[in-house]
């Protein structure tokens, strides 16, 4: 594209993909490129007469990337089935992105140890990780018991809900804002959703549930705060997973959850994504 003049660059591609679709279905010649820079996928007007008209566009794809209108645009352009593509597993694949991702990676495996070596009768790591009141702590100084009960599970569907989301969103962090984002927001919500539980509950609960809504409260408002950066989640997961908080505070469910650690967790998620967006996001 000679001559060209870059509009607007992201984190991801497919905000920048969806972005060039929609300019293109509404008569202005634009193209995505990969560019060497932090935000790497930018995307390029052919003709300058359309600047204008064009800024106004993006600025109203960066206030609301998931209005339906523009992944139409992408379907009617032919082109969407780029953008969805899954890469066929294998073991190959799948070391790389443990790889890409070395501390959810870590997380995810460390509770997958520990749950099995639960079902297989060594409940030594559950005795290790079990909270404790603060009395108790400050006698024996085991003060990693504070972060422990995200580490462990009681049932399967507990921690396959619990490791897919941590998987699916926790690498997103990692690999935009570095491994020391998310080991800070891991520590953040784990500490105080754990405490707060502690206080409203007693000792006897554990799960990763408290981390994952801290997540969530992070991607879902760095959606709203910087969407350039290309993190975020579709609306309907936001509100279905709103509307399971609600449905736990209803004590409707057969089960126990664990409300004050997913409220306090989503809080520390909200309140860190901020943080995020007043600082230079590093990769």
């Amino acid at each position: 594209m000679p001559n060209s003049s870059k509009l607007i660059a992201f984190s991801k591609e497919q905000p920048a993909r969806l972005l060039s679709h929609y300019l293109s279905q509404n008569g202005i010649s634009a193209e995505y490129k990969f560019v060497e820079a932090e935000y790497a996928h930018a995307v390029f007007l052919s003709r300058l007469e359309d600047e204008e008209h064009a800024r106004c566009i993006a600025e109203e794809f960066t206030l609301n990337p998931n209005d339906d209108k523009y992944q139409t645009a992408a379907w009617q352009s032919g082109h969407s089935v780029d953008l969805t593509a899954v890469k066929s597993f294998s073991l190959d694949n799948l070391i790389t992105s443990l790889k890409a991702s070395p501390f959810t990676a870590c997380i995810l495996l460390l509770c997958t140890g520990i749950y099995v070596l639960a079902n297989l009768g060594i409940s030594a790591p559950y005795a290790w990780l079990h909270i404790q009141y603060f009395d108790q702590l400050a006698e024996n100084h085991q003060w990693w018991r504070i972060l422990g009960p995200a580490l462990i599970h009681f049932s399967m569907l507990h921690i396959v809900f619990n490791l897919l989301w941590w998987w699916s969103l926790g690498k997103q962090i990692e690999q935009i804002f570095g491994l020391s984002s998310l080991l800070l927001l891991f520590v953040i919500s784990a500490s105080l959703s754990n405490v707060a539980q502690l206080m409203v509950s007693g000792p006897n609960f554990g799960g990763l549930s408290g981390v994952v809504y801290g997540l969530v409260g992070c991607v879902w408002w760095l959606g709203w705060l910087k969407p350039e950066w290309g993190v975020w989640l579709p609306k309907p997961i936001i509100g279905f997973l709103l509307i399971w908080l609600v449905v736990g505070y209803m004590d409707i469910l057969p089960i126990n959850m664990a409300n004050t650690a997913h409220t306090v967790g989503l809080i520390c998620g909200s309140l860190f994504a901020w943080w995020l967006s007043k600082r230079p996001k590093t990769s």
